[in-house]
């Protein structure tokens, strides 16, 4: 039988993340030309099959033009910096320049593929392992849509400042070489007069040919062109990421080890792919993972993550929504075998749950907690104008068993009264019964109750009950941002995820997070992602990030 496995929004929003930072990888690559339609990106059958990551990029100047006008004045220049050094590394150390040596001849995208160190062993024509043997290689597929400049360059290649051009053969195809280059050579070859293929190995260029003439590419990859034709967009980039690949370079360099278990676990999952489209307002991803077709497990297709943003109130800054919390925790505590920077241990949860309160997280608390929502509202319109509290945490979650509900919760306010010495106090919002957790100092620290029959919440920190008692008038889900940023396609979905850095970049301590990352922070006005569970085999996401323009204010 199957395994059925409902899929984690937290492994979800992961994926999701790790397509921003390949869709974030296309922002520094290459330069200039037109998009391409079509599914199957330029070089498909020339990109080995056991390539870890792979980033197909338009050529358009328009849409490269269109990129240069988001963000802030710091992060174009990290930009323009990071673009620069690429130009210095491939072309200008070489005596190339982009505008007159490469965009004559050069087509609509180009793929770049990165190899793992395993893939390259030495041949016979270079027998000796080196250093660069034992590291990630990269192989960069142009297309030649002018061949007559292409020939003109590459028949008579720019003199070299340092060290020499060196010409071999490998399976009939002539293949052009660096030698004596101070910090990197590059090996060149014209693959049926339509690609040119560039490395930064020799062997590497040898396995692209080997591909090219039959062997195992990514466009053989099972499940791989059926899932880009779930996202088929007019793209920017699209990026490709081979997880069984990539799970084993990880565990290879990680500086904790991989469990047996949990790589075995992650063999399951095939690929994570996204397209990444250019809008006036930002970037979207339209993202998919999918199994592997022999895998036992299985997909159970359900969305129901329901209509929490509804009950939200309008300036809500972050939300996280899901259609079965229970479920998301056991997919997270299986997943984090495979996931050793796990930032949570789930033993270490239930015990600090058990010692702070005497209850059992996975009996005592989710077995009864369905649909969910975990969102961060401030206490007033205007962030720091409260008293104790600027911010609230606020959970609410959908209850199958109401009674064992109450039970959990008039044994936790025991255990605050007993233990904290917290004030329970039963008392009314607006004609509402709810029970306030007041702190041996006097102030309101929580406040828990039920918004109907089946939904129970719980606020830390700010005193927000009024605000979703009874359901606000202006909500979440009615604001132009939330419409705007939150991708609608995906409908009924399994989760969502909203975060306003317009606000909450100074509200949220987002830099403590990413103490690396202020100046791409600074740069969003807010992020949203929704997921769905598209089949047996594969799960869907959407992302939009909501983009600064330069020039604009604060920007």
């Amino acid at each position: 039988m199957p395994e059925k496995n409902k899929p984690s929004l937290l492994l979800t929003i992961g994926a999701a993340g790790l397509l921003i930072s390949g869709g974030v990888a296309a922002y520094w690559v290459l330069s200039q030309r037109n998009s391409l339609s079509g599914d199957m990106p330029v070089g498909a059958n020339i990109i080995p099959q056991d390539a870890v990551l792979t980033l197909s990029v338009s050529t358009d100047f328009n849409q490269w033009q269109q990129l240069r006008q988001f963000g802030t004045k710091q992060t174009q220049a990290q930009l323009n910096q990071n673009l620069a050094q690429l130009r210095d590394r491939f072309l200008t150390a070489n005596g190339y320049n982009y505008e007159r040596d490469i965009q004559p001849w050069v087509g609509d995208e180009v793929t770049i593929a990165f190899l793992p160190p395993q893939a390259i062993a030495p041949t016979k024509t270079t027998p000796t392992p080196t250093t660069a043997n034992q590291q990630q290689s990269l192989v960069m597929v142009l297309p030649i849509e002018n061949l007559a400049a292409a020939k003109q360059l590459l028949e008579k290649p720019q003199q070299l400042k340092q060290g020499r051009w060196i010409d071999r053969k490998y399976k009939g195809v002539q293949i052009k070489e660096t030698q004596g280059l101070p910090i990197q050579n590059y090996s060149t070859a014209v693959l049926n007069q339509r690609f040119l293929v560039v490395s930064d190995n020799p062997q590497a260029t040898e396995k692209a040919i080997d591909t090219f003439n039959g062997g195992a590419s990514i466009a053989k990859t099972p499940g791989y062109s059926q899932a880009l034709a779930k996202i088929q967009a007019q793209r920017f980039a699209q990026v490709y990421v081979n997880v069984p690949a990539a799970a084993r370079v990880a565990a290879t360099n990680s500086a904790q080890s991989f469990s047996p278990q949990g790589l075995a676990q992650l063999q399951n999952y095939q690929g994570l792919a996204s397209t990444v489209t250019l809008e006036p307002q930002g970037i979207r991803f339209k993202g998919i993972s999918w199994l592997k077709q022999n895998t036992q497990r299985v997909n159970v297709v359900e969305n129901k993550a329901g209509e929490m943003q509804n009950r939200l109130p309008a300036e809500t800054l972050m939300m996280i929504s899901g259609g079965d919390l229970q479920q998301l925790w056991q997919d997270y505590a299986q997943g984090v075998k495979s996931n050793p920077l796990a930032p949570i241990q789930p033993e270490n949860l239930r015990g600090g749950v058990k010692s702070l309160t005497g209850l059992d997280l996975d009996q005592d608390l989710l077995q009864w907690m369905q649909g969910f929502s975990l969102a961060i509202v401030p206490a007033t319109s205007k962030l720091g104008d409260s008293g104790d509290f600027a911010l609230s945490l606020l959970f609410m979650v959908e209850t199958s068993d109401r009674s064992s509900a109450l039970k959990s919760l008039q044994q936790l306010d025991k255990v605050i009264n007993s233990q904290y010495q917290f004030q329970i106090q039963q008392t009314q919002v607006k004609g509402k019964p709810v029970v306030n957790w007041i702190s041996p100092y006097g102030t309101l620290t929580a406040t828990h109750g039920w918004l109907d029959e089946n939904v129970v919440f719980l606020t830390l920190g700010a005193p927000i009950a009024d605000k979703i008692i009874p359901k606000p008038t202006t909500t979440l889900a009615s604001t132009e941002q939330f419409q705007q940023t939150v991708p609608s396609e995906l409908n009924p979905h399994n989760g969502q995820f909203f975060l306003n850095l317009n606000r909450g970049s100074k509200a949220l301590p987002l830099e403590q997070f990413f103490p690396s990352q202020k100046p791409l922070l600074e740069s969003m006005r807010s992020i949203g992602v929704t997921a769905a569970v598209s089949d047996q085999r594969s799960i869907r996401y959407d992302v939009f990030v909501s983009l600064k323009k330069v020039g604009e204010p604060n920007s």
